[in-house]
């Protein structure tokens, strides 16, 4: 039975997020019953679904006494800035080891979006260069704060490990309870998946509960074959972390690479008309980077028959729309 009372929390989000119906589109695809989980809705600095992984993840920082959160990700990395959000409601010190990821970014990739709201926030920015060993920079960034007299805590990128992914064990239940509520079941989860935390705590969720539904990972980076080992690898993890027996099946891990592009951050066209439907039809609005691209899939795997007329599909939004500001020139066509 899963018990994620006795794991420490600190609540930073609002929560539940809705899990509202998306008419429009399903009408529009002509497709299975669509469905959106509103993550982007949980009210930390904009949002986004690091909150619910840093909520366990800051109180076993505040545990240990830790008194700076550091973590590591992207130039424009929502779950820094969501992190620097925590620290600042929480009286904590940040410090952010931001990597160059994307080629040749432009003025509003480098001055505005996530970046513009991590100096609001207060958060110490680390610059490191594309391809630098990012856990390097991380723990020296950790080392400084200890010379300097201070109480460190890092966080991996995309808040994924173990302790991490109990928030979305936490959302796969509060998914199939909503659910309930509604009167109707979830037969599919689709998501975009990058740092793997998401997707292995709604698997150890779901399939914790015995749900039965499938979730199905939008790649926004790595290869498949990578992309499934990390999430396997976490799942296992988290899955010994709940103190559950056995182990999920392999079956249940499962990502798709068809849908990034040349690379990571890089925006391309099936994007662009993820993003302009789904504002035009449903008035959500998608990021470039994650959700962009994790749509574009889904609407796609729609369009070619992939779940049947009368499933229903869930949408988990991992929010992000604060890219939206610094991709400006992609959109402005």
């Amino acid at each position: 039975m899963l018990q994620l009372g006795r794991f420490p929390r600190v609540r930073l989000g609002h929560m539940p997020t809705p899990l509202e119906p998306m008419h429009r589109l399903s009408d529009q695809l002509g497709g299975p019953k669509l469905w959106i989980k509103r993550d982007d809705c949980t009210g930390l600095a904009t949002g986004g679904n690091k909150t619910r992984k840093l909520e366990y993840l800051v109180a076993d920082a505040l545990q240990q006494g830790a008194d700076t959160l550091i973590t590591l990700g992207a130039l424009q990395s929502n779950h820094a800035r969501q992190t620097a959000a925590a620290a600042a409601k929480l009286g904590l010190k940040c410090v952010l080891v931001l990597e160059d990821r994307v080629t040749q970014p432009t003025d509003a990739y480098r001055h505005n979006g996530n970046l513009l709201l991590d100096r609001l926030l207060g958060a110490h920015l680390k610059y490191v260069p594309r391809d630098a060993s990012m856990s390097t920079a991380a723990e020296q960034a950790a080392e400084d704060v200890r010379r300097a007299g201070g109480r460190p805590y890092v966080i991996p990128g995309g808040g994924s490990n173990a302790v991490g992914a109990l928030g979305y064990v936490g959302c796969a239940l509060e998914m199939l309870h909503q659910a309930s509520d509604l009167g109707t079941r979830i037969d599919h989860v689709v998501h975009a998946t990058g740092s793997s935390g998401t997707q292995a705590g709604l698997i150890a969720g779901l399939e914790g509960a015995r749900s039965g539904a499938r979730v199905l990972g939008i790649t926004v980076g790595r290869p498949r074959d990578n992309q499934e080992r990390n999430i396997a690898r976490l799942l296992d993890e988290t899955w010994a972390h709940l103190g559950l027996a056995g182990a999920p099946s392999r079956d249940a891990v499962e990502a798709n690479d068809g849908y990034f592009g040349e690379a990571y951050g890089i925006p391309t066209p099936a994007m662009k008309e993820a993003v302009d439907i789904v504002a035009r039809v449903e008035a959500v609005l998608l990021d470039p980077v994650y959700s962009g691209k994790a749509m574009a899939g889904l609407i796609d795997l729609v369009r070619k028959g992939r779940f049947a007329k009368d499933e229903n599909v869930v949408f988990v939004h991992t929010g992000g729309q604060a890219g939206l500001f610094a991709y400006e020139p992609a959109f402005a066509a």
